[in-house]
């Protein structure tokens, strides 16, 4: 989530609730998770944060989306932290990335593949709006309309086994 307007004050987390677009009870979780630190506390107890802690909070939702759980996101933290020299520590974020890279790219394989096939499905169900109300399923198998054209696309093979 961008940062909808630049501070240079610590915030409340009420404040800081708002800017992220997070309640302040997910944000007291991160917390108790060890995953969100306030910058300091106000003398009458308040957490005061910096624009640091909306960037972990914009960082955690993408571990999210890589799909991690909070508690996983806490123990990748905790093995970036143990690394006490910065060069390990970004050789393990790097690794880390070019996984989810990796996993990110064959994933929108996957989809574009899902996708073509749902194109040809739909394309393929285009012509069956010319038969007959009354047109018992059995005859779809062999209907005349699709005979020119592409295989059938699995989605729709997969109709007309036996059972349906």
């Amino acid at each position: 989530m961008p940062i909808t307007q630049p501070f240079t004050d610590l915030m409340r987390i009420g404040q800081l609730s708002k800017e992220a677009g997070k309640t302040t009870r997910a944000l007291r979780l991160y917390e108790q998770l060890g995953l969100l630190n306030p910058a300091k506390r106000s003398e009458s107890g308040y957490r005061l944060y910096d624009q640091s802690a909306l960037l972990r909070i914009q960082w955690i939702d993408r571990l999210t989306e890589f799909g991690f759980s909070l508690a996983e996101s806490h123990q990748f933290l905790k093995d970036l932290e143990a690394h006490e020299y910065g060069p390990s520590q970004m050789h393990l974020l790097r690794e880390f990335y070019r996984l989810r890279l990796s996993e990110t790219k064959s994933h929108i394989e996957r989809l574009q593949s899902l996708s073509n096939e749902l194109e040809a499905s739909l394309e393929y169900l285009s012509t069956c709006q010319s038969c007959a109300p009354k047109t018992h399923r059995s005859h779809c198998q062999a209907c005349s309309e699709h005979e020119e054209q592409a295989p059938v696309p699995r989605l729709i093979s997969g109709i007309h086994s036996k059972g349906i």
